[in-house]
């Protein structure tokens, strides 16, 4: 109370004292906020809600992106698919090579669809707009492997639900369910006609139904990526698009809540003044920015694998594949996965013997760096490597969280192919190599870099034994060939 007539002047009540250094310009008479703390306070406002829903949509962002990319080259909704040997000029964030792909998208709001999954090695996910997990059918799946008949139901279905299928509710009606293929022996045609054999048709259908067709995606460039889209104004018109066409999803109610505060809600057109556009124009940029932070430069602890390494968890735990813990969404940990990678699942960040497969990111060498594409590196994996299928290594580009792109046409080494021989053995070393230049010698295990650009990795074990998880094996650091 003694301090209250320092802080009045004619009337004016000056909330410097009160309020952090960004809040000093704020002033109030009588309580009342004057002209330019009206301005500034909602400016403040509106941007901070934007930047916290860029982020939490991002992955409805992305997952649009899946669909307009897949139906860009040809694919169709619940008519036309395709198969994909993944290469880098397929971009795509953190795709790989290890397995041939298919992107089958379903829109369910022409009626709820069956997939049909033979036995045999085959890892299928569905996964919603927003990129929610959906089901988990073939090996991870309730079939086990062993092939089953599974039913995908839109939102709020009401009708009839027959016996012999296992039955899952989607919380979209977009819905796409990617088809992996394991290519045992190291036979991808084989692979790729496995995946051919899964049937996926609608639950009724309509007179004159013929079964969809599967294209082959390989030689088609792509980018299912929402890299033209995430630092402009594009990024908001996109999700407006999504809101608008998509049912509501209950969960999101709060958040659906601070897009209408945007002018981005269902049912109504999006159209920002000049002074929205400026603010959600910036708070992509500075949304993307913060993202990119926690993404290469993550503070968790909970990130390092081993104490002794600079490897870290390319996915932290979610034990139901949307990163729901026991009290809370982990939003750090969805912020985090969904800008380098795209898809989630239970079976994605099980730890433990038994898990279909563990993802380990690498962006730093043994001093700490950053990995410099300008620069030469060897990482030495101890041999054998705990795997019960197979491993790799897998270079990306920081920029695109893609495959690099260079001359060399590769961004892979895999334990089924380059890597074949150094695999088998019992004992040592596999050495990889990563820069510009091969290493005389070595070409066969040599992943091409571009300076000026950063690059990290992906180390993924398919099938990992215990002592991928307890530290009693661990793959080296990259070093750096000075």
């Amino acid at each position: 109370m003694h301090r209250l007539p320092k802080l009045v002047a004619a009337g004016t009540l000056c909330v410097a004292g009160l309020l952090p250094a960004w809040a000093q310009h704020y002033k109030f008479n009588g309580g009342y906020p004057d002209k330019q703390t009206i301005q500034a306070a909602y400016d403040a406002a509106d941007l901070n809600r934007a930047i916290e829903a860029y982020k939490f949509f991002y992955p409805t962002v992305s997952g649009e992106a899946i669909f307009e990319g897949n139906l860009k080259i040809g694919v169709k909704v619940n008519k036309a698919f395709g198969t994909l040997d993944t290469k880098p000029r397929h971009v795509g964030y953190t795709l790989n090579s290890d397995t041939p792909y298919a992107p089958v998208l379903l829109d369910l709001s022409q009626g709820p669809m069956t997939v049909e999954i033979p036995a045999g090695p085959l890892i299928v996910v569905a996964i919603d707009v927003n990129q929610r997990w959906v089901a988990d059918m073939g090996m991870p799946g309730p079939d086990a492997g062993k092939g089953g008949k599974h039913l995908l139901l839109p939102p709020d279905y009401k009708g009839p639900i027959p016996d012999g299928y296992h039955v899952w509710h989607s919380s979209s009606d977009f819905l796409l369910v990617g088809v992996r293929s394991l290519p045992v022996g190291g036979d991808v045609q084989a692979a790729i006609q496995r995946i051919k054999t899964v049937k996926v048709r609608p639950l009724n259908p309509p007179a004159g139904w013929t079964d969809p067709t599967w294209a082959d995606l390989t030689p088609k460039p792509q980018d299912t990526t929402p890299l033209k889209w995430e630092d402009n104004l594009a990024y908001w018109e996109v999700l407006a698009r999504v809101i608008d066409r998509e049912p509501a999803f209950d969960a999101y109610r709060n958040f659906y809540g601070e897009l209408a505060a945007l002018g981005i809600a269902k049912g109504k057109p999006f159209k920002p003044d000049e002074r929205m556009k400026r603010i959600l124009t910036q708070a992509a940029r500075e949304a993307n920015a913060q993202m990119r932070v926690q993404s290469f430069a993550d503070r968790r602890p909970d990130r390092v694998v081993w104490p002794d390494r600079k490897w870290e968890w390319a996915g932290l735990i979610s034990d139901n594949g949307n990163f729901d813990t026991a009290s809370y969404t982990d939003l750090e940990a969805r912020d985090l996965w969904f800008y380098q990678a795209i898809g989630a699942s239970p079976s994605m960040f099980r730890r433990g013997a038994g898990a279909g497969s563990v993802y380990w990111l690498g962006v730093r060498d043994s001093d700490g760096v950053y990995l410099d594409g300008g620069k030469s590196y060897k990482l030495s994996v101890p041999l054998p490597v705990p795997d019960k299928l197979f491993w790799s290594v897998t270079v990306y580009d920081t920029e695109t969280r893609s495959q690099v792109i260079t001359d060399q046409g590769k961004a892979a080494l895999r334990s089924l192919f380059e890597l074949k021989d150094a695999a088998s053995a019992k004992g040592g070393t596999a050495d990889l190599y990563f820069g510009p230049t091969p290493p005389k010698g070595h070409e066969g295990q040599w992943i091409k870099t571009l300076p000026g650009k950063g690059w990290f990795v992906y180390f993924r074990v398919y099938g990992p034994e215990q002592s991928a998880f307890d530290g009693s094996w661990k793959p080296g650091d990259f070093e750096q060939i000075r």
